[in-house]
């Protein structure tokens, strides 16, 4: 499984449904992501850019994509954003590569 984190900011329409009838939108959403093949690791409510934050192990980046353009197609998120994510190993090993790379900079 990869992980990916998802970022996303709530329109102000969502937002006035949420104050009329505050919600879990982590435990709305484990099914979706369940559904796609995956799990939620963990969720939480942000301050700055993004109203929320989640950490999702799904099977590939097509169930990533799907699950981002589902949540786009709803409407109630203005923007969001998926970024995947490597361990700390898998960064290691990207360093190692890196460094026998045949790659020389521009000039």
């Amino acid at each position: 499984m990869a992980h990916y984190l998802y970022q996303a900011a709530y329109t102000s329409e969502a937002w006035k449904a949420m104050d009329a009838n505050p919600q879990d939108r982590i435990a709305a959403v484990t099914p979706a992501v369940e559904g796609m093949g995956g799990r939620v690791v963990g969720g939480w409510l942000a301050f700055g850019e993004y109203d929320v934050v989640a950490v999702f192990d799904l099977p590939d980046n097509v169930s990533a994509a799907a699950f981002a353009l589902a949540v786009a197609a709803a409407g109630s998120v203005k923007s969001a954003k998926t970024t995947p994510l490597i361990s700390v190993e898998e960064g290691i090993e990207a360093m190692k590569r890196a460094g026998g790379s045949a790659y020389t900079p521009p000039g």
